[in-house]
């Protein structure tokens, strides 16, 4: 059972520019492809940065406004400023580009842009070489998995293959995403490592755990340590 990685639904025909691209080629680009952003790469494919609409839109709120500079001008303001003359992406673009791995798994993919605050991320090999994009709605791809791939899933790779359990002994219902378990095992460890597992399997939304056990391993004493006494030669 393999989580699905960033590789599993990233765009891979990825529409690039390079530091010199004008703007109004851009611009093109983007509506030509109906994406909402682009990475610049150099002449080897390294990732530079990234030009988004919102970047772009920057000019559009410039446009028509006097130029001169403020004495006591902010960081947002010379930022956007400065973005609103710029020419070619080089000037556009932000950077450094936040990237990300193929083999990135979605939940990390899907915590980097929270915690970086971005709506996609190019992919690069092991090279910095741009192979890919992700955005968030790739992301959210996993979910649109069937009910019954997912309930195959739990049942074969979680309760047969890992836990072993024997046909018949958990009942397992999936509805939107949704998994439901009933039944018996052995053990209350066993229960609790089957509902952990279901929640990881690709598509899964919620865990509805209702298993029981037959035996609660958790009140076992600990297994006593005893010193090793060195050997003397």
């Amino acid at each position: 059972m393999r989580a699905w990685q960033v590789e599993d639904v990233m765009t891979r025909d990825v529409a690039t520019v390079v530091e010199q691209t004008p703007y109004r080629k851009i611009v093109d680009l983007l509506a030509e492809r109906r994406v909402s952003a682009v990475p610049v790469v150099d002449d080897f494919g390294h990732v530079r940065g990234v030009v988004s609409e919102a970047d772009l839109l920057h000019k559009v709120e410039w446009m028509g406004e006097p130029h001169e500079r403020r004495i006591f001008e902010g960081s947002r303001l010379r930022r956007t400023r400065r973005k609103g003359e710029a020419g070619i992406a080089r000037e556009l673009m932000t950077a450094p580009a936040v990237t990300t791995s193929p083999h990135t798994s979605l939940v990390a993919a899907a915590k980097l842009m929270d915690r970086e605050q971005v709506k996609r991320l190019p992919v690069v090999d092991d090279l910095g070489r741009v192979v890919g994009i992700v955005t968030r709605s790739d992301l959210l791809r996993v979910h649109l998995r069937p009910d019954a791939d997912i309930r195959h899933d739990v049942v074969q790779e979680v309760l047969r293959r890992v836990l072993a359990v024997r046909a018949g002994a958990v009942r397992v219902e999936v509805r939107d995403g949704v998994v439901t378990m009933r039944g018996r095992l052995d053990r209350r460890s066993a229960v609790h490592i089957a509902g952990r597992l279901a929640a990881r399997v690709s598509g899964v939304v919620e865990v509805v755990n209702e298993l029981d056990y037959d035996f609660d391993d958790s009140e076992l004493p600990p297994v006593p340590s005893f010193p090793v006494q060195p050997t003397r030669v």
